[in-house]
């Protein structure tokens, strides 16, 4: 079974489809899952008892859970020194308390599994040092770094933990975003142009792939830096 938060829109809902037309077990977890025709489960992963809460579930129904897809998150285009304190705390909380949350909730799942794959979600705009997206660059350094620790804590139970962290994608994140940002972003990375949701649904289909059990700890950029 594999879990893909994050999964009523854009990216999330991209991978989903992606290993259901697989043939993948894919359970999504959202705010609302009622645009969504496939097992889904409405939860916001900023709080860790509404997480608990599906997890107990999705326990009883199935036992184990073999990959955690940590896709759910939010962005602000703002310095940071005009970011609202409720933006600030937003980011933090959805984007790196929220992917500790899940990691910490179906953590346990994976273990009982005897091993899977944990991918969990950042940005490249951590290496690039973006100015307009310093707090949202913090949250996600901070998934980074959880990311590759966690990778070494889960080692002896099986479990993989590796990290993307895409460039500009064209999802609904970006549509407030000037275009000469986007712009400035694409032309630090290695390839120059803008990626969509099937170009990081590449590398979640190679990371769960059994092919990928040498990487763990990894953090893959994709567009390059």
């Amino acid at each position: 079974m594999i879990i893909v938060s994050g999964a009523s829109s854009g990216l999330g809902l991209d991978i989903c489809q992606r290993l259901l037309g697989m043939g993948q077990n894919v359970i999504g977890l959202a705010r609302d899952v009622s645009n969504l025709d496939f097992e889904a489960y409405s939860c916001n992963v900023a709080s860790y008892d509404e997480i608990k809460e599906v997890s107990k579930k999705i326990k009883k129904k199935y036992g184990s859970v073999t990959t955690l897809i940590n896709a759910a998150g939010v962005a602000s285009m703002n310095l940071a020194l005009m970011t609202p304190p409720k933006k600030t705390q937003e980011l933090i909380q959805t984007n790196l308390i929220g992917t500790i949350y899940s990691c910490q909730v179906f953590g346990p799942l994976l273990i009982k599994n005897k091993g899977g794959s944990i991918i969990n979600f950042s940005t490249i705009a951590v290496q690039i040092g973006l100015p307009g997206e310093s707090v949202y660059v913090a949250s996600k350094a901070g998934v980074e770094g959880f990311s590759r620790a966690f990778a070494r804590e889960m080692s002896d139970f099986g479990v993989r933990v590796n990290c993307i962290a895409p460039g500009p994608i064209n999802t609904k994140l970006i549509k407030g975003v000037e275009g000469q940002l986007i712009e400035d972003v694409i032309s630090r990375q290695i390839l120059k142009k803008q990626f969509e949701c099937s170009d990081v649904s590449d590398v979640v289909e190679m990371l769960i792939d059994k092919k990928a059990q040498t990487l763990s700890g990894q953090v893959i950029y994709v567009g390059g830096v």
